[in-house]
Parts: structure tokens; sequence; C-alpha cells
């Protein structure tokens, strides 16, 4: 399953031109406030398998369910807490994943024949007027080459799955930049088993007590972007603390929050203002770097809470090797 025979894949910026392509069985790339989606029908289980081969995506990875309105949720999950109500009416359409029972009548490839799925609601327009075209859960992970970063322009969408996908939805670049929080509301407490867009601290203030979920733990396996390697460009990423502790090359980048000594000695330097423009420039950085032909990236960890609690997880499992 790893060579999907090419085709001719359409750039469109028709959200109901791309959702006719989804509608037939075929796989369309989106955005979304996060990063860009690669959709299949959650209810065409041989157009979701398609995900897996055209990614190269282990089976084993269950994929997020994305909704056009809340309306839908009774289509995928067999239940809601009370929790996930709070939560859906608070953040929702926005950054956040809620695990919750699955329907019976979800395929098991969806949630890697695990009982729970994964459910959100888009906050981006354009993803929100593609799934309402759509009319029918779309299953979604990000349209990225497994493993490599995750696409936050469709330009970088083509770079990865050109020829192995039906159709692109062309958007701007995405604003997050880093993908949802996944939050498994099926324990008490809930317990984040990704750290996303949606912080720790503003799902507390929701619901009271929250856990923060062993990445390595058996519960990762109902999230994806867990348990596999993730976000990782070619180029092989070292984390600083300081940028002292750079060693400067002329095929090395440079992405952090303070600004580095002798700036012009790196290939790629990229000093941001604040977390959430490095959360948001963060993978497009990663691939600009390759581009060059940079082979070494130091990239600054930033304090662990907020948003910069998702921004470390994502450095790590980046310079995972």
């Amino acid at each position: 399953m790893d060579h999907p025979s090419l085709m001719d894949t359409v750039r469109t910026s028709s959200p109901t031109d791309a959702a006719s392509f989804l509608r037939r069985g075929q796989l369309v790339a989106f955005p979304t406030e996060t990063v860009y989606g690669l959709g299949a029908d959650v209810f065409q289980p041989e157009a979701v398998e398609s995900i897996f081969e055209a990614k190269g995506r282990p089976a084993d990875n269950p994929l997020i369910v994305h909704l056009a309105t809340l309306a839908q949720v009774p289509a995928v999950a067999a239940e809601v807490p009370t929790t996930a109500n709070r939560l859906l009416e608070h953040f929702s359409p926005g950054p956040l994943t809620l695990i919750l029972p699955k329907h019976p009548d979800v395929p098991s490839v969806v949630t890697a024949g695990l009982d729970t799925v994964g459910v959100r609601l888009p906050r981006h327009e354009a993803a929100r007027a593609f799934l309402r075209a759509c009319d029918t859960p779309v299953a979604a992970p990000s349209a990225n080459r497994s493993g490599r970063p995750s696409p936050t322009t469709w330009e970088a969408v083509a770079e990865d799955l050109d020829g192995r996908i039906a159709c692109i939805l062309q958007g701007g670049r995405t604003e997050a930049g880093v993908e949802s929080t996944v939050l498994d509301c099926t324990t008490d407490p809930p317990v984040v088993l990704r750290p996303g867009a949606v912080s720790v601290e503003a799902l507390e203030g929701i619901v009271g007590a929250v856990r923060v979920g062993d990445s390595e733990g058996d519960e990762a396996a109902k999230s994806p972007g867990t348990r596999h390697r993730h976000y990782a460009p070619t180029a092989r990423v070292h984390l600083i603390q300081e940028p002292a502790e750079v060693e400067q090359s002329a095929a090395v980048g440079y992405i952090g929050l303070s600004e580095p000594d002798r700036k012009a000695a790196f290939r790629d330097c990229h000093v941001v203002p604040d977390v959430e423009t490095y959360a948001r420039d963060l993978f497009h950085f990663f691939r600009e770097c390759d581009r060059s032909g940079c082979t070494m990236i130091f990239a600054q960890t930033v304090p662990d809470d907020g948003l910069g609690r998702a921004l470390n997880d994502r450095l790590r499992r980046a310079a995972a090797r």
C-alpha cells in the first residue's frame, strides 16, 4: 500500500467543487485553522483506507472526524458525556478534538479498531463551507506524508501528496500552525492525550481538573500524533535552551525566541516575537530548511505552559530519531 497509482490532483478554491470529489469516494486536502487536513467520507471505508495509502500512515493510528455542525455528533458518537457537552458548547467550532464513545456505524478503519472516536468542528471558514457541502462527517489526519512536518499551506500539501490525492482545496496559510488539542472525555477527569492549540489552562477554566496523559502510555493509542514519529523535517532537529548552544555552519538553520550571534552565518534563521508566532511558523520553517538544504536545525524550547506545552511537544517529536 506504499505506492498508490498517480493521478492528476485538482487545485480549486471552491469548497463545493472540492466536496464533489469527496462524495465520490476520493481524497481531498482542505485548510483548517490548525493545519491542512486530508479528508474522506467517514462512511466510505475504502476511501478512508486510501488515506493511509496516500500518506504511508500506520493503520494503528486513528483518524479525527471533522463535522460541520453539532447536529452531526450523534452520527459518529454513541454518547456525549456532560463534560464533553460543556466543552463542545464553549470551544466549538475550534481546535479541540474530543475522544468519545464510538457509534457502531463508524467503520473500524477510522478508529484503528478502537471503541472510541475523536471528533472536532473546525473554525476555519473554508473548512466549514467544505464540510457543509460534503454533507457527511469527514475523517481527516494532516495532509502530509506520514512523519513529515504538518502542512500549513496548500503548496506544502502539494509537495507531499501531489498525484496521490484527487483534490486540494486552496486556502491561505493556517492560523495556529499546530494541530488540535486531543482530550479524552471517556475518563474522569478528562485526559489531554495530545497538547495543541487549546491550552490545558483554558480547558481547566471550563471543566476544572484535567489530567495531562503520558504520551508513551497505553491511553495514547486513542490519539493521532502520539506514538509514531511525527513532525520531522529531513534535517536533524537539535533542541536548545539558549542560542549560545548553537554550533554555526553554512548548512545550519535556527528558530527561536532569542536572537543568536552572527545571524548571517545561518543558512536559514528565524527569530520570532512570541510563542504564538513560533507555533504558527514552525512547520513552515522546517519545510523551508529542507528546501534550502539545511542538514541541522537548532530549535529553542519555550516555557512549558499555555501554547508552549504544545510547541515543546512538537519540537521534542521532531527531534526524536
